[in-house]
């Protein structure tokens, strides 16, 4: 066969199985294999499980009705913590885990209250992560704030599913628009209510109207929507699925194009129907004729097992390429730091090594001392020779399970191989119906093509390790740690660096460990000549030197300390010397665990938006980095990138709501990845650290579901209590120094040159952030500067257009003027950018309205998409008038206070 057309067969197969490996799927109109999963955290308590089972069959229903017919909730998974008691009812689970969840049951993001989100950072119409419903929500009576559990769970659903937004706007909860009236922001326009402030102080409380606010033109920060309980509006879900009549998304004719919405950003004006008619699942499902209501859905009860891990190791003769370090020794100093420091305690651990043959070295044995790591760790292989049959490795990995009287449905298997393999394929059935969980290791260039189809088909990580990365496999093993959705439980990578010492010098560092963490902390130093000398000292002034940091039993080049106890909060600093006369590489990583199960650390995950890429496709880095699940600003986040060549990219990933950027402080750091260097595999690995004064706790929520502050009903304002909020000057916390270290797995690139020239396949990012206001007479703009490929580099110059009409803009109409930009000199991309200028091409006057657009061109003739509309408004404030209360009735005495900040924008 070609190779070119090898190739290509082989991603394709890579695609179908990525697509698979999703557990959720549509069966004749139904999802299948949704789970539902419950926190360790969450006291045991039965009432979840009826509540969820009763959402579920509610929202089956509603989803059937709002999609036309189309789809509904088959059947769901509903995964319990392994701290709850075991119960014959209760299945072990297959490939269903927590941290793989599409929705998760925990407590809340904070104490200030239980709204459900969907955790979503992607672009529209991606997939979103999980939807988080608290223990509370489920438990306790909100209708009056959200509406029925059921509608709820349809609304967070089109965002996890769909990848559509919400058309709401807290921040922004009202526009002037193209009528001159302030309207509230939703979707659609047909949602009635009125727009009040509501005060109480020393018992008594006043409702009123809205004034207008004197620099705005907007109402007051203070005034709140109230919609009206007696609707005639279908939709839309996206804004209040609470209201009895709403049943529909908004549709293209439905639409309000001129909400300040997130909708109307990140899918350039489209209505939630639009994209969800071009999702995959409309495309494959037509409605069910001749149905009333869909079939009601079915539950499973699961409950996970002891972890139970088999590594299935590669010892052929390719094993002993390498020089002056084998790729044998690589993987043994891998796995030595994988049992000694990642693997939790009282896990079930086995272990097969294979060339053409396989053979099992250990069964099972339960991690609980030295000892049990030791016996294990004293098998690994020392020689290399042979073949390469990842088949016989896998089914010995099985019998290593089943033999020890445990089931390989939820079993998982790391397998780690460098070697071509044709017949990998024969074995994939045995794979699928196993149940177990394969994560796959590619070491070098030559790994078999089809490996990563294993870990795809089973819910498995994948990672790549470049022949030139030595530290590339002890990064790929440190990334396989518990799925049980407990911290406390995992070990954290503080360090992972490789340094090139020259001959008899010495090289310093330091590590940086926070009150969060401590526990079983361990530092290890491996060398590619001679074992170096050692000295490391804690924050209080102790040392430690080389005579402490014990030599592994194998000879494998690699020595390690751990410090007793927990580990001292602060900064530690190592020294190494080289004692050879010629260079060598050393490597220091550093793991550790939560200092305790109560304390929730600072965690560090990273993935791309995809695991195949057809180039040119647009691929983005995405590294979130939270505590518990507050997010985490203004870290120093850094992704490096590495190719089967062994070209490195560095990129500084951004919170700033730009580019790639979905939502700036959300914890999210994300760029484009456009440097590609040739097809094949590529790595990620992701560092985090603190910028001292700078790195803070976001204590507010973003990407929320509404919380309907009331409803007007029969002349009648009934208030629902007031939304626990974080008070403004808490809102964020200051976070101590810290390092984290992740790797973020692999993902596979085809039909890419090996140049990594892509100037002319690329344009400029899109501005997404452009806001405009009125100074005097003249227009004020700010933006987030684009690059010249994508979000890197500077871009050539900016086109400016305006006009009075929105439309003009929208449909790139020649009706709109174009601004002089000579003088306008772009910025490097990430920057601030600011513009002013005077409009001459009409009277300005009070209540003026000008539109404003932006377009980034690259010195290669690229122009980037055309940015969200910006509204700039004259308003001249009237002498200031009285306002009456309003002559309406109010239920409660309960003080509700909004802050809302009405900027002059819309998308």
């Amino acid at each position: 066969m070609v190779p070119a057309l090898k190739f290509l067969l082989l991603l394709t197969l890579h695609l179908l199985w990525d697509v698979k490996s999703s557990r959720v799927h549509l069966n004749n109109n139904g999802y299948e294999g949704v789970v539902i999963a419950i926190n360790p955290s969450v006291p045991e308590d039965e009432r979840l499980i009826q509540s969820i089972k009763e959402m579920v069959t509610q929202a089956s229903t509603y989803l059937f009705e709002a999609t036309k017919r189309r789809f509904y909730f088959r059947n769901v998974s509903i995964l319990v913590p392994m701290t709850w008691k075991s119960k014959s009812k209760y299945l072990t689970p297959k490939q269903e885990s927590y941290d793989q969840a599409d929705v998760i049951v925990a407590e809340p993001h904070l104490r200030y209250g239980d709204d459900p989100y969907t955790l979503q950072y992607g672009q529209c119409g991606d997939r979103g992560q999980y939807i988080h419903f608290t223990p509370n929500f489920l438990l306790t009576d909100n209708l009056s704030i959200y509406g029925p559990r059921g509608r709820v769970f349809v609304h967070e659903w089109a965002h996890l599913r769909w990848g559509v937004f919400d058309e709401y706007n807290t921040d922004r909860p009202f526009y002037m628009s193209t009528k001159n009236m302030i309207e509230a922001t939703r979707c659609s326009t047909g949602i009635t209510g009125v727009n009040v402030v509501h005060k109480c102080q020393g018992g008594s409380c006043i409702t009123r109207k809205c004034q207008r606010d004197s620099k705005t033109g907007l109402h007051e920060p203070k005034c709140t929507f109230i919609p009206n309980k007696s609707q005639t509006a279908r939709n839309s879900i996206m804004f209040m699925q609470s209201l009895d009549s709403v049943v529909e998304f908004c549709t293209k004719e439905t639409h309000n194009t001129e909400a300040p919405n997130l909708q109307n950003k990140m899918c350039n004006r489209r209505s939630t129907w639009d994209i969800v008619k071009k999702s995959a699942d409309f495309q494959n499902a037509s409605p069910m004729i001749g149905t009333e209501a869909p079939p009601a859905p079915t539950f499973s009860l699961l409950r996970p097992k002891q972890r139970v891990v088999c590594l299935v190791l590669d010892k052929s003769g390719s094993m002993s390429a390498g020089d002056p370090i084998t790729r044998l020794t690589k993987m043994n100093q891998a796995a030595e730091l994988y049992l000694l420091q990642i693997i939790e305690k009282e896990s079930l651990v086995g272990m097969v090594t294979f060339d053409s043959t396989a053979k099992i070295q250990n069964n099972l044995t339960r991690m609980t001392g030295d000892g049990s790591y030791l016996e294990i760790i004293a098998t690994l292989p020392q020689q290399a020779g042979g073949g390469t049959s990842i088949c016989n490795g896998l089914r010995e990995g099985f019998q290593a399970i089943t033999s020890s009287n445990q089931t390989t449905s939820g079993s998982e298997i790391i397998l780690l191989t460098d070697g071509e393999d044709d017949k990998i394929r024969s074995c994939f059935e045995q794979v699928r119906n196993s149940g177990a969980i394969i994560h796959t290791i590619a070491l070098g260039p030559s790994a078999a093509q089809e490996l990563e189809t294993l870990s795809s088909m089973t819910g498995g990580f994948r990672f790549y390790a470049a022949e030139e990365d030595i530290n590339g496999l002890v990064d790929a093993f440190s990334g396989i740690s518990s799925r049980s959705g407990n911290i406390a439980q995992q070990a954290l990578q503080l360090e992972s660096k490789a340094l090139n010492i020259t001959g008899k010098k010495w090289i310093n560092g330091t590590v940086q460990v926070d009150s969060t963490i401590g526990n079983d902390t361990f530092f290890v130093v491996t060398w590619t000549v001679q074992k170096p000398e050692i000295i490391l000292q804690d924050p209080n002034g102790k040392k430690y030197t080389t005579s402490d940091f014990k030599n592994d039993i194998l000879n494998i080049h690699s020595a390690r300390l751990q410090i007793p106890g927990i580990a001292e909060t602060g900064t530690w600093t190592y020294s190494l010397f080289n004692k050879d006369a010629n260079s060598q590489l050393l490597t220091v990583t550093v793991t550790t665990r939560a200092r305790s199960p109560t304390t929730l650390p600072v965690i560090v995950t990273a993935h791309m938006s995809q695991n195949t890429a057809q180039y040119p496709s647009l691929m983005i880095v995405y590294a979130r980095v939270s505590q518990g699940f507050l997010p985490v600003l203004g870290a120093n986040v850094t992704a490096v990138i590495e190719a089967e060549g062994g070209h490195q990219v560095s990129l500084e990933l951004w919170d700033n709501g730009a580019g790639a950027d979905t939502l700036k402080n959300d914890g999210v750091y994300s760029r484009y990845f456009t440097e590609y260097h040739g097809n094949g595999r590529y790595s990620l690995k992701v560092s985090a650290q603190a910028r001292k004064n700078i790195t803070k706790l976001n204590l507010k929520q973003q990407n929320k579901a509404l919380y309907v502050p009331g409803y007007l009903e029969n002349d009648q304002l009934k208030l629902n209590p007031p939304r626990p909020e974080v008070p403004e000057e808490t809102a964020e916390a200051t976070t101590e120094n810290f390092n984290r270290v992740t790797s973020g797995g692999s993902f596979t690139v085809s039909g890419a040159p090996p140049d990594g020239n892509h100037a002319l396949v690329f344009p400029p990012s899109k501005v997404t952030d452009l806001e405009a206001v009125f100074i005097g007479d003249h227009i004020h703009l700010t933006w987030t500067a684009p690059g010249r490929i994508l979000d890197t580099g500077k871009a050539h110059r900016y086109i400016i257009r305006m006009s009075q009409h929105p439309l003009d803009l929208q449909e790139d109409s020649n009706n709109a003027t174009f601004m002089n930009t000579s003088d306008l000199i772009p910025k490097e991309a990430g920057s601030k950018e600011t513009f002013e200028f005077r409009p001459e091409s009409f009277k300005i006057g009070n209540g003026t309205k000008v539109y404003i657009v932006i377009q980034a061109n690259s010195d290669a003739g690229l122009t980037s998409d055309v940015s969200n509309i910006a509204q700039a408004v004259k308003f001249i404030p009237p002498e200031e008038p009285s306002f009456p209360d309003l002559s309406v009735k109010v239920s409660t005495p309960s003080s509700i206070i909004f802050l809302f900040i009405a900027i002059l924008f819309i998308f």
